[in-house]
């Protein structure tokens, strides 16, 4: 088919893809693989229809990367192929998420200096083998993976400390910034919509201000890296501290590709962080909210804007979910009114999730219900609440920006 016409405003979901390896609490790394626990490898085209259901045109939507890379130069596309060929005829406009919290066995983890140079090529193959694919997330939420897998210790390396964060940081920049050249190279027409957890850290005394200031600019490293944009001395000490050289924190100035770019902020309850007078950190809930923060991000990149994640789980009351879709709603709104370019919403995910309750390191099933429908594929409160949101606004909510020719026809 030669493509289809997009919505002036991308209205989007996703299909949870994360795959990292996780050391569990008892001790064992495994692989988690939500394509397999949420039962999307056997119900894709379930799955798919639900998106048409909605009236919903764009899906976050990859190939599983670690049994899709297979070594140098091989792949097996049997899965793509199949899956993407149906995205096309349903006209379903896939925003390509390349990398999502893990990589294959064989690359090891984001130690490995070799990864971003063999993902660049997997990017490189995948928009040669799907030339009309033309937006793209070539690696998902780089400041939680990096944090997760490098200073918490619960993913893919298992490492704690600011050294091994910065190095996993550097390398998830890397094949970002070589990833989107390597598609460029073949698609001249690609964007890039960076999927970012948009974060902030509250102090909670006096004491707690200058850390809390610090970790403030740390938040932004990964954007910072991405869209070549310099840092606070202080970050730019931390990076030289920790083994980041100075020829390796300005080749990032030299090879980005904003001008290409979207800024996708993700905002869930968890990301607000209050930050505590002996260094530690936890979760302060919703204080500023996705208005503030997503306007914070956007003043320092001046790039047009997706809500690329946002959910909440139904809980006993079962308008939890409603009501969180209407506030992150009302908020992005109003970031449009206030001048924020905004080109599109996501409520992540089309199913519920399996055990991202505890970061997926309690492998017991555990299903939040978290998405749009259920994992028999019944649609929940929300779905119909997105569906009636969808037609609401659909006809009067024109994409406002001057620099982004997004939506085309595929």
């Amino acid at each position: 088919m030669p493509g289809h016409p997009l919505r002036p405003f991308a209205f989007a979901t996703g299909i949870e893809a994360s795959c990292p390896r996780v050391l569990l609490a008892d001790g064992r790394t495994v692989r988690v693989d939500e394509y397999e626990k949420t039962g999307h490898y056997d119900r894709w085209r379930d799955d798919f229809a639900l998106v048409k259901e909605l009236d919903l045109d764009v899906l976050r939507y990859g190939p599983p990367y670690h049994k899709t890379h297979l070594g140098p130069g091989r792949y097996d596309w049997c899965f793509a192929d199949e899956t993407f060929a149906e995205l096309r005829r349903l006209g379903i406009t896939p925003l390509v998420d390349l990398c999502h919290f893990g990589i294959p066995d064989w690359l090891g983890d984001f130690q490995n200096p070799e990864w971003p140079r063999h993902f660049a090529e997997y990017a490189r193959a995948f928009a040669r083998r799907y030339p009309w694919t033309r937006f793209f997330t070539p690696v998902n939420e780089i400041f939680v993976t990096a944090t997760f897998s490098a200073q918490n210790g619960w993913w893919n390396e298992c490492l704690t400390g600011d050294r091994s964060f910065v190095t996993a940081l550097k390398h998830l920049c890397q094949a970002n910034v070589l990833g989107m050249r390597a598609i460029l190279a073949s698609q001249p027409n690609a964007w890039f919509i960076q999927s970012e957890s948009s974060e902030y850290f509250h102090a909670e005394d006096p004491a707690s201000e200058p850390l809390a200031d610090f970790l403030n600019q740390k938040r932004f490293l990964p954007l910072d890296f991405t869209y070549g944009q310099s840092v606070t001395v202080p970050v730019y000490e931390y990076l030289l501290d920790n083994g980041m050289t100075r020829d390796e924190y300005h080749w990032f100035a030299k090879n980005q590709v904003k001008g290409r770019c979207v800024l996708g902020t993700d905002y869930y309850w968890t990301n607000e962080h209050l930050v505590h007078g002996d260094g530690t950190t936890a979760a302060s809930g919703e204080i500023f909210g996705y208005y503030v923060i997503t306007k914070q991000y956007f003043d320092r990149y001046k790039l047009p804007v997706m809500h690329t994640e946002t959910n909440i789980k139904q809980g006993e009351r079962g308008d939890e979910a409603v009501v969180w879709l209407k506030k992150e709603w009302a908020q992005m709104i109003r970031l449009r009114k206030d001048g924020v370019p905004i080109v599109g919403f996501t409520w992540y995910s089309l199913t519920d999730q399996v055990d991202w309750d505890t970061a997926l390191r309690d492998d017991a099933g555990r299903v939040n219900a978290l998405g749009l429908f259920d994992l028999e594929r019944r649609i929940r409160p929300v779905g119909d609440a997105y569906r009636t949101l969808i037609d609401m606004w659909d006809d009067i909510l024109p994409m406002e920006t001057m620099c982004l020719n997004f939506p085309e026809k595929l």
